[in-house]
C-alpha cells in the first residue's frame, strides 16, 4: 500500500510539472501591451502577439481572420506571424477623443481554425512607461533600475525610397541608420541574473556568427531576458517569409529562448557590435512575386523603433 501511494505521488508531481509545448497545430493570440499619453493629447496603444507554436508560422491576410475594429480592418498590424512571443511589435495612435467616443479597439486573429481577440482601451491598469515595457520584454537582463523609466527609444532612419520594385531573384539593398540617443541601457558584458549571454567579441557588426538550434529543443520554462545594447534586424512584416532571404542572416526579433537560437533572448547568443558608423546594410532576395512589407526593428533591449519598406516583386 505504501509503495502504491509513493508511485501515485510521483506521478502527481510529474504531471504537475509538465509544461506542454507545441511545434504546430495551435493558434495565435493577439496581445494588447498597454498605452501611454502623448504630449499633443493623443494616446499610443502598443500591440504584439503570442504564436503558441515553436515552429509553425502563419500568413493571415487583412480581412475577416485578421482585423482591428472599429476603423479597420487594416490598422497597420502584421500579416506574417513568426513563432512564439513577438512583443511590442506595432503601435496605433488614437486621438484624445478616443476614451469618450471609440473607447475600445478589438484585434481579432484566426489561425488553425481558432479565433482569439484582444481588447485595447485606456483602462488605467494598462498604462505603461518605458520601464514597464522593458520589464515586459526582459530588456537589460530584467533590470529594475529607476532610470529606465525615462529611457528613449533608438533613432532609426531607412535610407532611400520606402517603395521598391525588383524582380524575382534580384537582391534589393536595404540601408538603415540607427543609434541610441541616450545610451540607456548601456551595453555591458556581464551575463545578468538570468545567465543570458551579453558578451561581445564574436561575429561582425550586424552579422552574429552563432550555431543554429537543431533539433527542436524548447526550454523548460525559462523567463526571457536579453542583454542591453543597440541592435537592428529586418523581418518580413507582410508577405511570405519563406520566400525571402536576408544577407547577412538577421538576428530574430521574436523571443526564441532556446540555446544558440540567434535571438537576443537566447542563452549563448552573442549580441553583435553595431557598425561604427551606425549604418546597417542588408540585402533581401525574393523567390516569389508579390508585395512584401519588410520592417526594420531597432532596439536597445528595452524600447523599439520601426520603419517599413514595401517591395513589389515581379517575374
Amino acid at each position: 500500500m505504501v509503495a502504491l501511494l509513493a508511485v501515485l505521488l510521483v506521478a502527481h508531481v510529474a504531471g504537475a510539472q509538465t509544461r506542454w509545448t507545441y511545434t504546430k497545430g495551435q493558434n495565435v493570440s493577439p496581445a494588447f501591451e498597454g498605452w501611454w499619453p502623448n504630449e499633443d493629447g493623443s494616446f499610443t496603444l502598443f500591440f504584439g502577439y503570442m504564436n503558441q507554436n515553436w515552429q509553425e508560422e502563419f500568413d493571415i491576410p487583412i480581412g475577416p481572420d485578421n482585423n482591428i475594429e472599429p476603423g479597420g480592418p487594416d490598422q497597420g498590424q502584421p500579416t506574417h506571424f513568426y513563432p512564439r512571443r513577438n512583443p511590442v511589435l506595432f503601435t496605433i495612435r488614437v486621438p484624445k477623443e478616443f476614451e469618450t467616443t471609440t473607447k475600445e479597439l478589438i484585434w481579432t486573429l484566426t489561425a488553425n481554425g481558432k479565433t482569439a481577440r484582444t481588447y485595447a482601451s485606456l483602462n488605467s491598469d494598462y498604462r505603461v512607461d518605458p520601464q514597464v515595457i522593458q520589464l515586459e520584454v526582459g530588456g537589460d537582463f530584467g533590470s529594475q533600475r529607476n532610470e529606465l523609466r525615462s529611457n528613449q527609444a533608438p533613432d532609426l532612419k531607412v535610407d532611400g525610397s520606402t517603395q521598391r520594385t525588383v524582380k524575382v531573384g534580384e537582391p534589393v539593398t536595404l540601408v538603415a541608420f540607427a543609434n541610441d540617443p541616450d545610451n540607456l541601457p548601456a551595453r555591458r558584458d556581464d551575463r545578468g541574473a538570468e545567465g543570458s549571454s551579453g558578451r561581445s567579441g564574436r561575429g561582425t557588426p550586424g552579422n552574429p556568427q552563432v550555431p543554429k538550434v537543431d533539433p527542436f529543443t524548447p526550454p523548460p520554462g525559462r523567463v526571457p531576458s536579453s542583454p542591453p545594447g543597440l541592435r537592428l534586424s529586418w523581418l518580413v512584416y507582410r508577405g511570405k517569409a519563406a520566400a525571402v532571404t536576408f544577407s547577412p542572416e538577421q538576428m530574430k526579433t521574436w523571443e526564441d529562448t532556446r540555446v544558440f537560437a540567434n535571438s537576443p533572448w537566447s542563452p549563448g547568443t552573442t549580441l553583435p557590435l553595431p557598425p561604427p558608423d551606425g549604418k546597417w546594410v542588408v540585402q533581401a532576395t525574393f523567390q516569389e512575386p508579390g508585395t512584401y512589407v519588410l520592417r526594420a526593428v531597432a532596439s536597445d533591449s528595452a524600447m523599439f523603433t520601426y520603419e517599413n519598406v514595401t517591395v513589389t516583386v515581379t517575374r
